[in-house]
């Protein structure tokens, strides 16, 4: 709790009105890679509470279609088209699938993870599996030339999973926002240019 409130990312969200420090993993991820542009259209995956689609509206304005997705309530956004629901579940995807209709993606990103255990093989399991069904969404729906951007564990399974998206991607690099904590092990991974 203490780390939480003397931590100043958290007190530069308060000021700025994001819903979370986690806005500045994505600003870092764009001021690093420059690929957020108006008129994108984006799928944000495990949104919730909102801190990244808040950087996406800000940055596409009215231009752009962005599409958010969570297990958990996110409050309204504007420009932002949220659905609630377990991304793991082929109803869930469907139901998003019919909003996309025919939109190819400039751009998918996902801040997913599983519910943290404290068993580090285990969380790490979790989240490469998450960190699998994005890559497939994106693959399948990604523009050629579109982008990737993911939140993933360092761990046994992890290199497997930057082996998989250099199938995907011209470029792929891993990254660590200077907004993570030290003691995280959150990493991120950045495609860009499907294949």
């Amino acid at each position: 709790m203490n780390e939480h409130v003397s931590d100043p990312y958290v007190h530069q969200a308060k000021l700025v009105g994001y819903r979370s420090r986690a806005a500045f993993k994505l600003l870092e991820a764009n001021d690093k890679f420059n690929f957020l542009t108006k008129h994108m259209s984006v799928v944000d995956l495990g949104s919730a509470p909102g801190s990244w689609s808040q950087v996406l509206s800000n940055t596409l304005g009215s231009n752009g279609h962005i599409f958010a997705l969570d297990l958990l309530e996110m409050e309204l956004i504007k420009n932002v088209d949220f659905l609630k629901g377990d991304f793991r579940e082929q109803e869930i995807l469907d139901i998003l699938v019919k909003k996309l209709g025919k939109t190819s993606l400039d751009l998918v990103i996902s801040d997913m993870a599983p519910n943290i255990s404290g068993i580090k093989s285990s969380d790490q399991a979790g989240i490469i599996h998450l960190n699998e069904l994005a890559l497939e969404f994106a693959v399948k729906w990604l523009k050629p030339n579109g982008c990737f951007l993911v939140k993933s564990f360092v761990g046994e399974d992890f290199d497997g999973f930057v082996a998989e998206t250099r199938k995907q991607f011209e470029k792929v690099t891993t990254f660590k926002p200077k907004s993570s904590r030290d003691r995280s092990s959150e990493i991120f991974v950045f495609g860009r240019n499907r294949i």
